[in-house]
């Protein structure tokens, strides 16, 4: 497919957007990861492609494929979006306490345990507009799809500046009255886990009644009387009404590690809620690092 070019600049927006669908290889995880419409990021790919006067992506059932042209500018525009992004970085160091900032971690760790700790650093900067975002993939702090990260692993490439926050203790927890012979265990996309690996081998062999993709979802199984799990148990007093049972073997920890990329750790906002998440943290030591029965 060759499109007709047309004499117009280059608009460095149609490029992002292009980016965008290149990394993410769907219109609408391109879309949500650019917070605007499916229909926006076509119109702009579009409009990028007629002014190269060439198709740069193949439409196909499953998404989006690069063609060879599109591969070669790809090539060059993530040179220049990675320059753009340490240009933004840069001039967010001038910025005071407002604007947006934004903070990813694991589901459970954001809503449970996170967002409930942070009202006071909403209160001290009403000027900052904080989001939380509990994506399945980890954001990049690279590229800004996020400022802040809690990661339950430390990051081992990137220019990234970690803290260790806490490490986190495991139990095995059951309804009272529940059925203690069998597992709620987890389904196949968590088994790389620690806890699922702890799960299929100290319990190999014994009878799993229900898989649960999500912590959640285990936790109510558990207080529905379905059987017993592995927990941190940070998480299962703070939703209460279980009861801890002895393991068949000591259960994992697990250390959560605040990351954020050094050109961001010194803008004011970031470095508030930085340290609005450390202190968090602090303030649960004992919860989350709690022995066992």
């Amino acid at each position: 497919m060759v499109v007709q070019k047309r004499s117009a600049p280059l608009d460095w927006e149609d490029l992002r957007f292009f980016v965008a669908l290149a990394r993410a290889g769907s219109l609408s995880a391109a879309a949500r990861q650019l917070k605007v419409s499916h229909a926006t990021v076509g119109r702009r790919v579009a409009a990028l492609e007629d002014t190269l006067g060439r198709a740069l992506f193949d439409r196909r059932v499953d998404g989006y494929a690069l063609t060879a042209e599109g591969a070669a500018v790809l090539e060059l525009a993530t040179g220049m979006d990675e320059r753009a992004l340490a240009i933004l970085r840069r001039a967010g160091q001038e910025s005071g306490l407002t604007g947006t900032v934004r903070l990813t971690a694991a589901e459970t760790l954001a809503e449970r345990f996170l967002i409930p700790r942070l009202a006071e650093f909403h209160r001290r900067h009403p000027g900052i507009e904080l989001e939380v975002l509990s994506d399945p993939r980890s954001l990049s702090l690279a590229r800004r799809e996020a400022d802040v990260a809690v990661r339950l692993a430390r990051p081992q490439a990137g220019e990234l500046f970690t803290r260790r926050l806490a490490a986190m203790t495991y139990g095995v927890y059951v309804a009272p009255g529940g059925d203690t012979s069998a597992w709620v265990g987890y389904d196949d996309s968590f088994a790389h886990l620690p806890e699922a690996q702890w799960l299929a081998q100290h319990a190999a062999g014994a009878r799993v009644a229900l898989r649960a993709n999500g912590l959640a979802a285990q936790f109510a199984a558990v207080r529905a009387g379905f059987g017993k799990a592995v927990m941190p148990r940070w998480f299962a007093e703070e939703e209460g009404g279980l009861v801890e049972v002895p393991p068949p073997a000591p259960p994992p920890v697990r250390e959560a590690w605040l990351v954020v990329h050094r050109d961001l750790k010194d803008v004011p906002r970031v470095r508030a809620l930085i340290d609005a998440v450390v202190a968090a943290f602090e303030a649960e030591q004992a919860r989350l690092g709690a022995s066992g029965p």
